[in-house]
Protein backbone atom coordinates (compact mmCIF):
# COMPACT_ATOMS: atom_id res chain seq x y z
CA UNK A 1 0.00 0.00 0.00
CA UNK A 2 1.03 3.60 -0.53
CA UNK A 3 2.67 5.42 2.41
CA UNK A 4 0.18 7.05 4.74
CA UNK A 5 -0.20 10.83 4.59
CA UNK A 6 0.33 12.91 7.70
CA UNK A 7 -3.08 14.59 7.46
CA UNK A 8 -6.54 13.78 6.16
CA UNK A 9 -9.67 15.64 5.13
CA UNK A 10 -12.49 15.38 7.66
CA UNK A 11 -15.94 16.97 7.79
CA UNK A 12 -16.03 18.80 11.09
CA UNK A 13 -18.93 20.27 13.08
CA UNK A 14 -17.84 23.90 13.40
CA UNK A 15 -20.52 24.63 16.02
CA UNK A 16 -23.92 23.17 16.91
CA UNK A 17 -26.51 24.08 14.29
CA UNK A 18 -27.74 23.30 10.81
CA UNK A 19 -26.11 21.26 8.05
CA UNK A 20 -24.05 24.27 6.99
CA UNK A 21 -22.03 23.76 10.19
CA UNK A 22 -20.32 20.76 8.53
CA UNK A 23 -17.08 22.05 7.02
CA UNK A 24 -13.94 20.41 5.61
CA UNK A 25 -10.74 20.63 7.64
CA UNK A 26 -7.34 18.99 7.57
CA UNK A 27 -6.71 16.85 10.62
CA UNK A 28 -3.93 14.50 11.75
CA UNK A 29 -4.57 10.82 11.14
CA UNK A 30 -6.02 9.02 14.18
CA UNK A 31 -3.40 7.47 16.45
CA UNK A 32 -3.91 3.74 16.96
CA UNK A 33 -4.13 2.06 20.33
CA UNK A 34 -3.70 -1.61 21.13
CA UNK A 35 -6.00 -3.81 19.06
CA UNK A 36 -7.08 -0.98 16.75
CA UNK A 37 -6.96 -0.78 12.97
CA UNK A 38 -6.84 2.27 10.72
CA UNK A 39 -9.37 2.14 7.89
CA UNK A 40 -8.88 4.02 4.63
CA UNK A 41 -12.48 5.05 4.24
CA UNK A 42 -14.20 4.49 0.90
CA UNK A 43 -17.74 5.21 2.07
CA UNK A 44 -19.46 6.29 5.29
CA UNK A 45 -23.08 5.94 6.33
CA UNK A 46 -25.17 8.93 7.41
CA UNK A 47 -27.34 8.23 10.45
CA UNK A 48 -29.84 10.03 12.66
CA UNK A 49 -27.35 10.23 15.58
CA UNK A 50 -25.04 12.22 13.25
CA UNK A 51 -27.83 14.76 12.83
CA UNK A 52 -28.36 14.94 16.58
CA UNK A 53 -24.63 15.35 17.21
CA UNK A 54 -24.48 18.17 14.66
CA UNK A 55 -27.32 19.91 16.49
CA UNK A 56 -25.52 19.58 19.83
CA UNK A 57 -28.09 17.08 21.15
CA UNK A 58 -25.98 13.91 21.24
CA UNK A 59 -22.46 14.23 22.65
CA UNK A 60 -20.08 11.47 21.55
CA UNK A 61 -18.91 8.89 24.08
CA UNK A 62 -15.51 9.30 25.76
CA UNK A 63 -12.63 8.68 23.37
CA UNK A 64 -14.61 9.43 20.19
CA UNK A 65 -13.81 12.52 18.11
CA UNK A 66 -15.72 15.43 19.60
CA UNK A 67 -16.54 17.15 16.31
CA UNK A 68 -16.28 14.53 13.54
CA UNK A 69 -19.53 12.54 13.14
CA UNK A 70 -19.89 9.19 11.45
CA UNK A 71 -20.72 5.83 13.02
CA UNK A 72 -20.02 3.37 10.19
CA UNK A 73 -17.59 3.04 7.31
CA UNK A 74 -16.33 0.66 4.66
CA UNK A 75 -12.84 0.63 3.19
CA UNK A 76 -9.47 -1.06 3.50
CA UNK A 77 -7.16 -1.67 6.44
CA UNK A 78 -4.37 0.90 6.13
CA UNK A 79 -2.46 0.32 9.39
CA UNK A 80 -2.44 -2.08 12.33
CA UNK A 81 -2.17 -1.29 16.02
CA UNK A 82 -0.22 -3.45 18.43
CA UNK A 83 -1.66 -6.93 18.88
CA UNK A 84 -4.07 -6.93 15.94
CA UNK A 85 -4.65 -10.49 14.70
CA UNK A 86 -7.97 -10.44 12.85
CA UNK A 87 -6.98 -8.37 9.81
CA UNK A 88 -4.05 -7.72 7.48
CA UNK A 89 -3.11 -4.63 5.54
CA UNK A 90 -5.35 -4.18 2.53
CA UNK A 91 -8.26 -6.24 3.84
CA UNK A 92 -11.67 -4.91 2.82
CA UNK A 93 -13.73 -4.21 5.93
CA UNK A 94 -16.80 -2.50 7.24
CA UNK A 95 -16.84 -1.20 10.79
CA UNK A 96 -18.99 0.25 13.55
CA UNK A 97 -17.40 3.37 15.04
CA UNK A 98 -18.09 5.48 18.12
CA UNK A 99 -17.54 8.48 15.81
CA UNK A 100 -15.13 9.92 13.27
CA UNK A 101 -16.42 8.27 10.10
CA UNK A 102 -16.78 11.46 8.03
CA UNK A 103 -13.11 11.43 7.13
CA UNK A 104 -10.58 9.88 4.79
CA UNK A 105 -9.28 7.66 7.60
CA UNK A 106 -10.93 6.30 10.74
CA UNK A 107 -9.81 4.03 13.56
CA UNK A 108 -11.76 1.22 15.20
CA UNK A 109 -11.07 -1.70 17.49
CA UNK A 110 -10.57 -4.81 15.38
CA UNK A 111 -13.43 -6.64 17.11
CA UNK A 112 -15.89 -3.97 15.96
CA UNK A 113 -14.91 -4.45 12.31
CA UNK A 114 -15.94 -7.24 9.96
CA UNK A 115 -14.87 -8.41 6.51
CA UNK A 116 -16.86 -6.45 3.93
CA UNK A 117 -19.61 -8.79 2.69
CA UNK A 118 -18.85 -10.18 -0.74
CA UNK A 119 -21.24 -9.08 -3.51
CA UNK A 120 -22.11 -5.85 -1.69
CA UNK A 121 -20.87 -2.59 -3.16
CA UNK A 122 -18.67 -0.40 -0.96
CA UNK A 123 -21.63 1.94 -0.36
CA UNK A 124 -23.82 -0.99 0.65
CA UNK A 125 -21.09 -2.33 2.94
CA UNK A 126 -20.83 1.08 4.63
CA UNK A 127 -24.59 0.99 5.29
CA UNK A 128 -24.47 -2.33 7.13
CA UNK A 129 -22.91 -1.79 10.60
CA UNK A 130 -24.94 0.88 12.40
CA UNK A 131 -28.26 -0.40 11.06
CA UNK A 132 -27.80 -4.11 11.55
CA UNK A 133 -25.91 -3.79 14.87
CA UNK A 134 -29.08 -2.00 16.00
CA UNK A 135 -31.71 -4.21 14.37
CA UNK A 136 -30.42 -7.66 15.29
CA UNK A 137 -30.34 -7.25 19.09
CA UNK A 138 -33.53 -5.18 18.97
CA UNK A 139 -35.90 -7.49 17.11
CA UNK A 140 -34.16 -10.87 17.22
CA UNK A 141 -32.84 -10.80 20.80
CA UNK A 142 -34.90 -8.34 22.82
CA UNK A 143 -37.95 -8.67 20.58
CA UNK A 144 -37.55 -12.47 20.30
CA UNK A 145 -39.05 -12.36 16.80
CA UNK A 146 -40.10 -15.85 15.77
CA UNK A 147 -41.51 -17.68 12.79
CA UNK A 148 -45.15 -16.73 12.34
CA UNK A 149 -45.02 -13.58 14.49
CA UNK A 150 -46.49 -10.31 13.30
CA UNK A 151 -44.11 -7.36 13.62
CA UNK A 152 -45.03 -3.67 13.41
CA UNK A 153 -42.09 -1.58 12.18
CA UNK A 154 -42.46 2.18 12.47
CA UNK A 155 -40.59 4.31 9.93
CA UNK A 156 -40.59 1.64 7.26
CA UNK A 157 -38.58 3.59 4.68
CA UNK A 158 -35.85 4.73 7.04
CA UNK A 159 -32.51 2.98 6.99
CA UNK A 160 -33.58 0.97 10.03
CA UNK A 161 -37.01 0.29 8.58
CA UNK A 162 -35.95 -0.90 5.13
CA UNK A 163 -33.43 -3.27 6.72
CA UNK A 164 -35.81 -4.50 9.44
CA UNK A 165 -38.47 -5.34 6.85
CA UNK A 166 -36.03 -7.59 5.00
CA UNK A 167 -34.73 -9.28 8.15
CA UNK A 168 -38.23 -9.91 9.46
CA UNK A 169 -39.29 -11.45 6.15
CA UNK A 170 -36.28 -13.78 6.16
CA UNK A 171 -37.23 -14.74 9.74
CA UNK A 172 -40.64 -15.85 8.46
CA UNK A 173 -42.68 -13.09 10.08
CA UNK A 174 -45.64 -11.09 8.88
CA UNK A 175 -44.59 -7.47 8.44
CA UNK A 176 -46.67 -4.34 9.02
CA UNK A 177 -45.01 -0.94 8.60
CA UNK A 178 -45.88 2.73 8.92
CA UNK A 179 -44.65 5.49 6.60
CA UNK A 180 -45.58 9.07 5.79
CA UNK A 181 -46.73 8.88 2.16
CA UNK A 182 -48.36 6.53 -0.32
CA UNK A 183 -45.08 6.44 -2.28
CA UNK A 184 -43.18 5.33 0.79
CA UNK A 185 -45.82 2.73 1.61
CA UNK A 186 -45.44 1.28 -1.88
CA UNK A 187 -41.68 1.11 -1.38
CA UNK A 188 -42.25 -0.84 1.84
CA UNK A 189 -44.50 -3.31 0.05
CA UNK A 190 -41.91 -3.78 -2.69
CA UNK A 191 -39.37 -4.66 0.02
CA UNK A 192 -41.67 -7.33 1.39
CA UNK A 193 -44.03 -5.65 3.85
CA UNK A 194 -47.41 -7.37 3.94
CA UNK A 195 -49.20 -4.21 5.07
CA UNK A 196 -47.98 -0.60 4.79
CA UNK A 197 -49.87 2.14 6.63
CA UNK A 198 -49.76 5.81 5.70
CA UNK A 199 -49.81 7.23 9.22
CA UNK A 200 -50.88 10.65 7.91
CA UNK A 201 -54.14 9.31 6.50
CA UNK A 202 -54.79 6.17 8.58
CA UNK A 203 -54.77 5.23 12.27
CA UNK A 204 -52.13 2.56 12.57
CA UNK A 205 -53.78 1.09 15.69
CA UNK A 206 -57.04 0.50 13.86
CA UNK A 207 -55.30 -0.99 10.82
CA UNK A 208 -53.12 -3.32 12.89
CA UNK A 209 -56.14 -4.59 14.78
CA UNK A 210 -58.13 -5.04 11.58
CA UNK A 211 -55.49 -6.97 9.64
CA UNK A 212 -54.70 -9.22 12.63
CA UNK A 213 -58.38 -9.95 13.37
CA UNK A 214 -58.04 -8.05 16.63
CA UNK A 215 -55.00 -9.94 17.89
CA UNK A 216 -52.41 -7.15 17.45
CA UNK A 217 -48.70 -7.23 16.73
CA UNK A 218 -46.38 -9.63 18.57
CA UNK A 219 -43.32 -7.37 18.17
CA UNK A 220 -43.20 -3.60 17.71
CA UNK A 221 -40.01 -1.74 16.70
CA UNK A 222 -40.43 1.94 17.57
CA UNK A 223 -38.14 4.89 16.97
CA UNK A 224 -40.86 7.52 17.47
CA UNK A 225 -41.70 7.59 21.18
CA UNK A 226 -43.92 10.36 22.53
CA UNK A 227 -47.61 9.68 21.91
CA UNK A 228 -46.74 6.50 20.00
CA UNK A 229 -45.96 4.70 23.27
CA UNK A 230 -49.58 4.50 24.39
CA UNK A 231 -50.77 3.70 20.87
CA UNK A 232 -48.23 0.89 20.63
CA UNK A 233 -49.74 -0.60 23.77
CA UNK A 234 -53.13 -0.52 22.03
CA UNK A 235 -51.77 -2.13 18.85
CA UNK A 236 -49.83 -4.82 20.71
CA UNK A 237 -50.89 -8.42 21.09
CA UNK A 238 -51.03 -10.19 24.44
CA UNK A 239 -47.45 -10.77 25.66
CA UNK A 240 -46.07 -8.62 22.84
CA UNK A 241 -42.52 -7.27 22.93
CA UNK A 242 -42.13 -3.54 22.26
CA UNK A 243 -38.57 -2.39 21.57
CA UNK A 244 -37.75 1.32 21.81
CA UNK A 245 -34.66 2.40 19.85
CA UNK A 246 -35.26 6.17 19.54
CA UNK A 247 -37.67 8.90 20.68
CA UNK A 248 -38.05 11.29 17.75
CA UNK A 249 -41.36 12.63 19.09
CA UNK A 250 -40.07 12.99 22.62
CA UNK A 251 -38.69 10.98 25.51
CA UNK A 252 -41.72 11.47 27.75
CA UNK A 253 -45.17 9.97 27.36
CA UNK A 254 -48.33 9.61 29.42
CA UNK A 255 -49.42 5.98 29.21
CA UNK A 256 -52.21 3.79 30.46
CA UNK A 257 -50.20 1.22 32.39
CA UNK A 258 -53.26 -0.98 32.69
CA UNK A 259 -52.78 -2.05 29.06
CA UNK A 260 -49.26 -3.12 29.84
CA UNK A 261 -50.52 -5.11 32.82
CA UNK A 262 -53.57 -6.67 31.22
CA UNK A 263 -51.71 -7.70 28.05
CA UNK A 264 -48.58 -8.73 29.96
CA UNK A 265 -46.46 -6.59 27.63
CA UNK A 266 -42.67 -6.30 27.57
CA UNK A 267 -41.54 -2.74 26.83
CA UNK A 268 -37.78 -2.65 26.53
CA UNK A 269 -35.20 -0.57 24.72
CA UNK A 270 -31.56 -0.06 24.01
CA UNK A 271 -28.96 2.33 22.67
CA UNK A 272 -25.94 1.26 20.66
CA UNK A 273 -23.36 4.03 20.55
CA UNK A 274 -22.53 4.20 24.29
CA UNK A 275 -22.11 0.43 24.60
CA UNK A 276 -18.72 -1.12 25.30
CA UNK A 277 -16.33 -2.49 22.69
CA UNK A 278 -16.99 -5.96 24.12
CA UNK A 279 -20.78 -5.56 23.75
CA UNK A 280 -20.40 -4.52 20.12
CA UNK A 281 -17.89 -7.32 19.51
CA UNK A 282 -20.47 -9.87 20.60
CA UNK A 283 -23.00 -8.46 18.16
CA UNK A 284 -20.37 -8.40 15.40
CA UNK A 285 -19.68 -12.09 15.92
CA UNK A 286 -23.39 -12.92 15.80
CA UNK A 287 -23.96 -10.87 12.66
CA UNK A 288 -21.02 -12.50 10.91
CA UNK A 289 -22.50 -15.90 11.62
CA UNK A 290 -26.17 -15.18 11.00
CA UNK A 291 -26.33 -12.39 8.41
CA UNK A 292 -23.16 -12.47 6.32
CA UNK A 293 -24.37 -15.51 4.33
CA UNK A 294 -27.60 -13.60 3.62
CA UNK A 295 -25.70 -10.52 2.45
CA UNK A 296 -23.43 -12.59 0.27
CA UNK A 297 -26.45 -14.33 -1.29
CA UNK A 298 -28.10 -10.87 -1.60
CA UNK A 299 -31.15 -12.13 0.25
CA UNK A 300 -30.79 -8.98 2.35
CA UNK A 301 -29.24 -5.78 0.98
CA UNK A 302 -29.00 -2.28 2.44
CA UNK A 303 -31.23 0.03 0.38
CA UNK A 304 -29.19 3.02 -0.80
CA UNK A 305 -31.41 6.00 -1.47
CA UNK A 306 -28.71 8.52 -2.36
CA UNK A 307 -24.96 9.10 -2.20
CA UNK A 308 -22.94 12.30 -1.81
CA UNK A 309 -19.21 12.98 -1.95
CA UNK A 310 -17.64 13.58 1.44
CA UNK A 311 -17.25 17.28 0.66
CA UNK A 312 -21.03 17.51 0.31
CA UNK A 313 -21.82 16.07 3.73
CA UNK A 314 -23.91 19.16 4.45
CA UNK A 315 -26.15 18.36 1.47
CA UNK A 316 -26.56 14.82 2.79
CA UNK A 317 -27.69 16.25 6.12
CA UNK A 318 -30.11 18.63 4.41
CA UNK A 319 -31.58 15.56 2.67
CA UNK A 320 -31.99 13.65 5.90
CA UNK A 321 -33.47 16.68 7.65
CA UNK A 322 -36.06 16.96 4.86
CA UNK A 323 -37.24 13.43 5.62
CA UNK A 324 -38.19 12.57 2.03
CA UNK A 325 -35.52 9.94 1.43
CA UNK A 326 -36.11 6.20 1.14
CA UNK A 327 -33.38 3.95 2.51
CA UNK A 328 -29.84 4.93 3.39
CA UNK A 329 -27.83 8.06 2.64
CA UNK A 330 -24.12 7.36 2.14
CA UNK A 331 -21.04 9.55 1.71
CA UNK A 332 -18.47 8.41 -0.84
CA UNK A 333 -15.09 9.29 0.57
CA UNK A 334 -12.26 8.04 -1.65
CA UNK A 335 -12.42 6.32 -5.00
CA UNK A 336 -11.05 2.87 -5.78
Amino acid sequence: MAPLPETMTAMVIRAPGGPEMLVAEQRPLPRLGDGEILVKVRAAGVNRPDIMQRRGQYPPPPGAPADIPGLEVAGEVAALGHGVTRFALGDAVCALLPGGGYAEFAKVHETNALPAPKRLSVSEAAAVPETFFTIWPSIMERGQLSLGDTILIHGGTSGIGTSAIQLARVAGSRVITTSGSDEKCQACRELGADVAINYKTEDFVEVVKRVTDGAGANVILDMVGGDYVNRNYEAAAVEARIVQIAVQRGAKAEVDVRRLMMKRLWHTGSTLRPQSIAFKARIASTLHEKLWPLFEARKITPIIGSTYPLARAADAHFRMDAGDHIGRIVLTVTED
